[in-house]
Order: structure tokens, then sequence, then C-alpha cells
């Protein structure tokens, strides 16, 4: 794996983290009884957006870890598998 490819593959990681981490610890202003003027309902009432940044490169540093250490130290890829299909 070169740098470039590693970068575009922790780069795609860190997005999906992202997504998995952004609701944890979400409160919305209909449940804290809160409502700002001109804002959804839905709209959440603390984002605490640089604490959810900071656990997103923690857990994807750690993926995009195993990921290396699977794919280039240890050299299990596609091909390892057992293929499903018969004749192929």
């Amino acid at each position: 794996m070169g740098l470039v490819s590693g970068i575009a593959i922790y780069f795609i990681t860190w997005w999906t983290t992202l997504f998995v981490v952004l609701p944890f610890g979400q409160r919305s202003q209909a449940e804290a009884g809160e409502r700002a003027l001109g804002t959804t309902e839905s709209a959440p009432v603390e984002a605490r957006m640089w604490r959810k940044i900071g656990i997103t490169t923690i857990l994807a540093t750690i993926v995009f870890a195993l990921f290396y250490l699977v794919t280039q130290v240890w050299g299990i890829g596609p091909d390892n598998f057992p293929h499903m299909i018969p004749g192929t």
C-alpha cells in the first residue's frame, strides 16, 4: 500500500467512523425542553463537536491500524478466502 492509498483509506475510515460517533450522547431540544427560536425541535442542545472529532480520530486510527496489520503485515487479502462459488 502506497502513501496516497493509505491516506485515502484512512480518510474514508475517518468519515465512516464520524457518522458512527455523531449520535452518541446527543440530546435534542425537544428532550431537553429548551427550544431556541428559528430551530427545529430535533436540533441538538450541545453538539460537542471537538470531543466527537477526537473520539472519531482515535477510533479511526485503531480501525486503520487493524486494517494495516491484517493486509500488509499478515498479508491476508481476498485471495486467501475460499471460493464460495464453484468453478471460480
